[in-house]
């Protein structure tokens, strides 16, 4: 008995949807870069993506713990709505599958997500279409019989739901839907008394001009590290006055630059923070290349 063990990164506006005899896997176009992250970072034999909940979907899978500890898959439907497109969590590419099986592919539901057995061969040519940003089928069955195939489609897209839906900003309030958005990994902790300090996303509001790839991102580490650090040594105090989750927003024009920073439970600690965060952001400021605002 084997227990494999997958890490998911999930890719927003991905939708994974089951349907009789066919499933498909829905990609934005403009994700291909975290999709390169997935493929770039995986083993030679899996690769694990997952999936956007799709309001669209008049079912989804979801997979429950019962009592014992033991998990079972259901799918929730809409009401009054007959199941023909089923969401599910994640898809796993597993390319383990021997020639000698007498397989082409297997699909089948593992918890609330879909398993796709395939051959070595099939899982190198399915990595280079993703890198190449192209349609692929995995037609799944049976080598030596007639019987009716089961395909999977892996498609490219250009049009997606609008990102961000329901998420409001902590700074004011401002919905944040139809914004650009992504995860921020820090390579260190910021801890202080038990308490742990995280930046888990960052949201682009971009104007006249669209900034290149790698200067927002690496902004954004700059960004995520100064004010962890700069909060870092009042962890508990924000923590105890019910300070959960905290927002900052900056904002860059070619003469200024404006933060700020949700505390709002603070008194006198609020004022003495802010001096501390703007020394830092403007340490910060001098040293990222900035682009030309013309």
């Amino acid at each position: 008995l084997r227990n494999y063990q997958y890490t998911l990164h999930t890719i927003e506006n991905l939708f994974v949807h089951v349907e009789m005899g066919r499933s498909c896997i829905k990609i934005p176009l403009r994700k291909h870069d975290e999709v390169m992250k997935v493929v770039n970072s995986s083993n030679e034999h899996v690769i694990s993506i997952g999936a956007s909940f799709n309001t669209k979907a008049d079912s989804h899978l979801v997979c429950v713990q019962n009592k014992h500890g033991l998990y079972d898959t259901q799918a929730i439907s809409a009401t009054g709505h007959p199941r023909k497109v089923t969401g599910v969590s994640f898809v796993v590419f597993n390319g383990a599958l021997k020639p000698s099986s007498g397989f082409l592919a297997k699909s089948s539901i593992v918890e609330d997500g879909l398993m796709v057995q395939i051959t070595a061969e099939t899982m190198e040519s399915l990595r280079q279409a993703l890198r190449d940003k192209k349609d692929f089928k995995i037609t799944c069955g049976k080598t030596d019989t007639g019987d009716i195939k089961e395909y999977v489609d892996i498609c490219w897209v250009e049009n997606e739901e609008k990102t961000n839906k329901g998420i409001l900003s902590p700074v004011d309030g401002k919905s944040m839907e139809g914004t650009l958005s992504e995860k921020v990994p820090q390579g260190r902790d910021f801890e202080r008394e038990g308490k742990v300090i995280k930046c888990t996303e960052v949201y682009y509001f971009l104007k006249d001009h669209e900034l290149s790839r790698t200067i927002p991102h690496q902004f954004a580490k700059e960004i995520a590290s100064a004010c962890s650090t700069t909060l870092c040594p009042h962890l508990k105090t924000l923590k105890k006055n019910g300070m959960s989750k905290i927002g900052l927003r900056v904002s860059i024009d070619s003469d200024m630059v404006i933060f700020q920073l949700l505390l709002q439970t603070f008194n006198f600690r609020s004022n003495l923070l802010r001096v501390k965060t703007l020394d830092l952001f403007l340490n910060v400021f001098s040293c990222l290349p900035f682009p030309d605002p013309d």
